[in-house]
Parts: structure tokens; C-alpha cells; sequence
């Protein structure tokens, strides 16, 4: 099994050749380069965990070749080889950014184990590197699926904040993706290698929600047996969501006030002030001018939070964006249960677009995936969809729907699915004659 690939550069060829077969014999891939110049092609080239170079070089040092590799490759490991070491050398080669560095010929047992820690910490860095190149990608703007003026004007809108520490309030009904684009504007801004923490006001009563945020000392209020951080604490560096802000208490609003212009708060049970260097993205689904004007909400705070506004569409606001979510709905839920992705009918997406959306983007998504996991056809129709959609027309209400008639059609199919397709029994359970349900199947068009 491969272990991973080195680079040695060392213009002295026995030492390059000795060192490239015991290396090459404990299973890594190995390169060879005689200069600085080729060292730095091969790096380009080849996909490298490992260097080993020699301080003296024909063209640069050792030393200076380790500051430059790390500063265009920082996920690579570095060893540091010199026939006459010195502390003063020793010294600037780590703070380079060496993994270490060793005199030759006196240290040949230490290279291999030395050489297995390296490359252990430069996978290591490789995956971490990976994983947040994969984050970024699955939270960047990107991720926003819509072509409609609406939402690219919100993401336009989002994106010149995003490399800012501003303060950030985002507006628009529930489901509309606020707490997506709230990840977005933190994964692209340069807090994106810190922790993004998220906070449903709304989900807490008052006391509760303030030791949440702010934590609080041992002893401060009944089974508070140890300190506890608070989720501002947990963000330090990073950024804090507070979703459904419009719930906040005018008590805590005032706390939340006090961090905005000072950084700092006071622990529930404590004395002394807690700093944070923390940016906050707050969300509303209210028109917190409105609470404002009824002092429901503070309005030193509102101006404070909504320095800068992004404001999200509703779904019914968007209506040439349902198709391509719904499409990445299907996509997304078809492999979360291992089915193919079905088609929709052209009056499938009709449906859904006439369909005012209530629940916006979140309510299609549930719509979705239990379409999904209830249909095993690979072209969707309308029959597949909930009733309320089936039936709705366009303005939430619904049109012949409620008719007599579709409801004993709609009752019928229920039985029908119920008894898994025992039209004897379906027929009993209904109080009518085996007869009158073909009747009905034949006129409804569900035999």
C-alpha cells in the first residue's frame, strides 16, 4: 500500500539515490530533484505530502526554499537536511515553517520514523483542507439555486456584505432560506475558518435563552452546578445567527444591545464583563419597524442590527425558480433512498407553480420528498401531489375541489390504498354495493 509521496532535493546524487531506496522500500512514492528551480516543477506537477531538501542547494538554501513552499503549498511538510547543523539555522528553518531539521549522516535511524510523523500531519492537513474546500462549496452562494431577478438581486446584495464584519438583518417570511444565506455570507467572508453558530430565539423562554447566549456562573439559578459557556463564547472569531430575533424579550434585547457596541457581557450569576470578537447575523420574519413603532422592539437595536438588509423573496415571488428546486429536491431525496430521479410532467410543475406557497422554499422541500418516497413511478403526475395542491388555484383557495364529487373520488382512492386494492372490502367499508364501486371506479377513472 502507498503511504504517501515525497520530494527529496539534493544535488549530491549518492546521498539523493540512498535516501530515494530506503524511503522508496518502507512504500511511499518518491521524486527526485538536483535543484531549488526543479524542486519547484515537480511540486506543480505531482501531488507532494513530503519534502526532504538539503540546506545547501545549487541555485537557493534549504532554508529559503522551506519559507517559499509553505507559503504556496501550506499543507505540505517539510524536513530540513544539512551536513553541518547549527542552532541559528535549526532555528530559522522552523520558523520557516519546517517540520524539523537534522544533520545527515548522524540522524539516518531518526528519518523514517521522522519522516512517518510528517506524513501523518500533512494528510492530516489534507483532509482538513478538503473538508473545509467541501464545506465552502456546499455554503457558498453558489449553493443558492434560483435565476429569477428576485433572488439574484438578494444574493448580489449578500455577497458585498460577505467579505465585511458589518452587522446583517435578514428579512422574509418563513422557509424563504435565511438561515442559508446567513451561512453563505459567513463560509465566503474571512471569519469562514471559524465557527458559525446558529440560534432560534424563538425556541427559548427568556431566562433560558439568555444563558444560551451569554452562559452563566455555577450557582446562578437552581441545577446550574458548573460554568457554562454561552453561544457567544462558542462563536468568538466566528459569527453568531440569531434567527426569529423579532421573538427576543425587551429585557434580553437590551443585553444583545450592550455586545453590538462594546463586545462584552456579563455571565447570568456573574460580576465581571466576558469580551468576544464576534460578527452577528440576526433574522426576522416580522417588520421590525412596525414592532418598533408598537415599542414591541427595541429601535436603538433595530437600526443597530439592520445596518445592512437583505431582504428574501417568497416562493410565490419567484416563480421561474420552483422548477430547478423542485429538480434538486427530486435529485437530493431520490439518492438520500437510493431511487432514480423521476421527471415531472409539464402539469406536475404546472401545479406547483400555480401553488402560492405558504411554507416556501421549506414546504416544497417537504413536498418533495415525501413525493419521492411515496412514488415509486419515474414520471411524476399530478396524482402523485397532495391534495391541497391538486386542488388549489392559485390563490391558495380551492377550486372544484371541494365539489362533491371530488370528494368521493378522493375517498375512494383512500379506501382503495387502504385495503391495497381489495375493492371487496373497499366496498363494505364504504356501506355500498360491490356494483356501485366499479360504477364510480369506471366514472372517475380510477380502475
Amino acid at each position: 500500500m502507498i503511504k504517501g509521496s515525497i520530494l527529496i532535493i539534493d544535488d549530491e546524487e549518492k546521498i539523493l539515490s540512498l535516501l530515494s531506496r530506503i524511503i522508496g522500500l518502507e512504500g511511499y512514492t518518491v521524486s527526485e530533484a538536483h535543484t531549488a528551480k526543479d524542486g519547484l516543477k515537480k511540486l506543480e506537477k505531482e501531488d507532494i505530502q513530503v519534502v526532504i531538501t538539503d540546506v545547501k542547494l545549487p541555485d537557493a538554501t534549504g532554508i529559503e526554499l522551506t519559507g517559499k513552499i509553505k507559503s504556496l503549498y501550506p499543507h505540505i511538510e517539510l524536513i530540513v537536511l544539512t551536513a553541518y547543523g547549527t542552532i541559528a539555522d535549526g532555528v530559522k528553518a522552523i520558523k520557516n515553517g519546517a517540520f524539523d531539521y537534522i544533520t545527515k549522516g548522524n540522524d539516518n535511524d531518526k528519518i523514517i520514523p521522522l519522516l512517518a510523523r510528517a506524513m501523518d500531519k500533512a494528510l492530516l492537513q489534507k483532509r482538513v483542507q478538503q473538508l473545509e474546500k467541501k464545506i465552502s462549496k456546499k455554503y457558498s452562494f453558489d449553493s443558492i439555486i434560483g435565476e429569477s431577478t428576485q433572488i439574484r438581486n438578494a444574493v448580489e446584495m449578500a455577497k458585498k456584505v460577505a467579505g465585511t464584519d458589518a452587522t446583517v438583518l435578514i428579512t422574509g417570511e418563513t422557509g424563504t432560506g435565511k438561515e442559508v444565506f446567513a451561512q453563505a455570507i459567513h463560509y465566503t467572508g474571512k471569519r469562514h475558518n471559524r465557527n458559525f453558530v446558529a440560534v432560534n430565539c424563538s425556541a427559548f423562554s427568556k431566562d433560558i435563552l439568555e444563558s444560551e447566549l451569554f452562559g452563566h456562573r455555577a450557582g446562578a439559578y437552581t441545577g446550574a452546578t458548573k460554568d457554562t459557556k454561552g453561544l457567544f463564547e462558542e462563536a468568538d472569531g466566528g459569527t453568531i445567527f440569531l434567527d426569529e430575533i423579532g421573538e427576543m424579550s425587551i429585557e434580553l434585547q437590551s443585553k444583545l444591545l450592550r455586545v453590538l457596541e462594546t463586545n462584552e457581557f456579563i455571565k447570568v450569576g456573574d460580576s465581571k464583563t466576558t469580551k468576544v470578537d464576534v460578527r452577528v447575523i440576526a433574522a426576522t420574519n416580522r417588520d421590525l419597524q412596525k414592532e418598533t413603532d408598537r415599542e414591541h422592539f427595541r429601535s436603538d437595536l433595530f437600526y443597530r442590527l439592520a445596518v445592512f438588509q437583505v431582504a428574501l423573496p417568497a416562493l410565490r415571488e419567484r416563480t421561474k425558480d420552483i422548477k430547478p428546486l423542485a429538480e434538486h429536491f427530486l435529485q437530493l431525496f431520490a439518492g438520500k433512498v437510493n431511487k432514480p430521479v423521476p421527471k415531472m410532467t409539464k402539469e406536475f410543475v404546472e401545479k406547483l407553480i400555480s401553488y402560492p406557497w405558504k411554507g416556501n422554499i421549506r414546504e416544497l422541500k417537504n413536498i418533495m420528498e415525501r413525493t419521492v418516497i411515496l412514488s415509486d413511478k419515474m414520471e411524476l403526475t399530478v396524482d402523485e401531489l397532495p391534495f391541497e395542491i391538486k386542488s388549489s388555484n392559485g390563490d391558495g383557495l380551492k377550486s372544484s375541489a371541494y365539489s362533491l364529487t371530488e370528494v368521493e373520488k378522493q375517498h375512494i382512492k383512500k379506501v382503495l390504498e387502504h385495503t391495497k386494492g381489495n375493492k371487496t372490502e373497499a366496498a363494505r367499508l364504504m356501506g355500498i354495493g360491490l356494483t356501485t364501486l366499479y360504477r364510480k371506479l369506471e366514472e372517475y377513472k380510477l380502475s
